[in-house]
């Protein structure tokens, strides 16, 4: 009975062993084919593949993109079009525009010139009126306070004259002398001359 339990495990020692050995011919195996797309035995596979998806873009390309893409395009060659087309328009009137506002800019300067110039025409008429007659009211006031001017003066001189002969009179009678009034009013009219 012990011979057999010896026997059996030297048995499942020995299918250890060449499980393990198997496996490991079978990595080896592995790493030595390399890539799979570079094995020559699928190549006829993988190149019925290309082919069926090749002809898939294709006709993906070809019946939705490339139709969808040019009538975008044309759609947007159409629309760049009509802006080129609207944008001259607007452009020629837009030259339009500025012809008419340089026109009525210089028909504007020549009215302002015009009336720049009737205007200072009107003043200067104006002020020539009042200015003469600014100068009339002038000469007048001047003749006027001339007059009142001369007339202050010789009242002046006429008060100045009688507080004169009041004031020698005075301080002659002051000194003690009899004031002769004649005498007086004579040598103050001397004097008074003599200063004038």
């Amino acid at each position: 009975m012990a011979g057999d339990s010896h026997a059996t495990t030297e048995g499942a020692m020995g299918a250890l062993h060449d499980a393990a050995h198997g496996g490991t011919d079978a990595a080896h195996a592995a790493s030595e084919a390399g890539m799979p797309q570079l094995d020559f035995s699928t190549f006829p596979n993988q190149i019925f593949w290309l082919i069926v998806t090749i002809l898939a873009i294709y006709y993906i390309l070809s019946k939705i993109a490339l139709p969808r893409i040019a009538s975008v395009l044309a759609e947007r060659n159409g629309t760049i079009t009509n802006d080129i087309a609207a944008a001259e328009e607007l452009k020629l009137k837009a030259v339009e525009a500025e012809k008419a506002y340089e026109k009525a800019l210089a028909e504007a300067r020549f009215e302002a010139q015009k009336i720049a110039t009737e205007t200072r025409a009107v003043i200067k008429e104006e002020l020539d009126v009042a200015t003469a007659k600014a100068d009339a009211e002038i000469a007048a006031k001047a003749a006027e306070s001339s007059a009142r001017i001369a007339e202050i003066r010789d009242s002046a001189m006429a008060s100045v004259e009688a507080v004169a002969k009041d004031t020698a009179t005075e301080i002659v009678g002051a000194l003690g002398r009899p004031a002769d009034a004649g005498a007086v009013a004579e040598a103050v009219d001397t004097h008074l001359k003599g200063d004038a």
